[in-house]
């Protein structure tokens, strides 16, 4: 089946490919999956712009080994109800919602965004253990818009080899099972040049 950006016929509507058989998943251990899908959204070069021009962006800074350093990428969080900044996002959403509720139980319901403005903005290893991901079964399902950048993957408290996987424009990335609570996710800075990428991460309620 084929979803269509919410712009039906405009230039600048985006095309979403097929789930199910297109997917491949990838069975990690203690009960962890990823699945992945390449090239799911395609027409995403209007969107991409519009985003990185109309998201109001957010520098955070925090607490590192007794000092205060810039976080190495810009971000927005669109909260349960809250309007996303494009339309395209909500036929994205509610795609994913459909394809994934049989086995997650319920809809994706907030998007998280993350700018990678070049090759050293990055995220350190960390699980999304804010709220139920620590203790339960979730899932955080990652749409890459912009310059392709490696995600890695890493079981929680070592013993184990890192899973790279070169996440690219338009390409989907879900994390299923207990992923957030029994591996680590990170995106490390590139030693290439890289151009700005946008992260988007959908997920359920009180997963973060």
């Amino acid at each position: 089946m084929m979803f269509q950006g919410s712009l039906m016929g405009d230039a600048d509507s985006v095309d979403l490919g097929p789930l199910g058989s297109a997917v491949r998943r990838t069975e990690l251990s203690h009960g962890a999956w990823v699945d992945l899908c390449p090239g799911w959204v395609s027409g995403a070069d209007p969107l991409f712009a519009r985003l990185v021009a109309g998201v109001p962006w957010h520098a955070e800074r925090r607490t590192m080994y007794e000092r205060v350093v810039d976080v190495p990428r810009l971000t927005k969080f669109y909260e349960p109800g809250e309007p996303l900044p494009d339309d395209e996002l909500v036929v994205m959403r509610e795609a994913l919602s459909a394809h994934y509720r049989p086995e997650l139980g319920e809809p994706f319901v907030t998007a998280g965004m993350c700018l990678y403005r070049d090759g050293s903005d990055s995220v350190a290893w960390h699980g999304d253990t804010i709220g139920r991901g620590r203790t339960q079964d979730t899932m955080v399902a990652i749409v890459s818009l912009g310059s392709p950048r490696a995600l890695l993957l890493r079981p929680r408290g070592g013993g184990g080899r890192a899973l790279r996987f070169e996440i690219g424009h338009g390409d989907l990335l879900v994390m299923g099972g207990s992923c957030q609570r029994t591996w680590e996710h990170a995106v490390p800075k590139s030693v290439r040049a890289a151009g700005p990428r946008i992260s988007v991460q959908f997920r359920p309620h009180d997963v973060r």
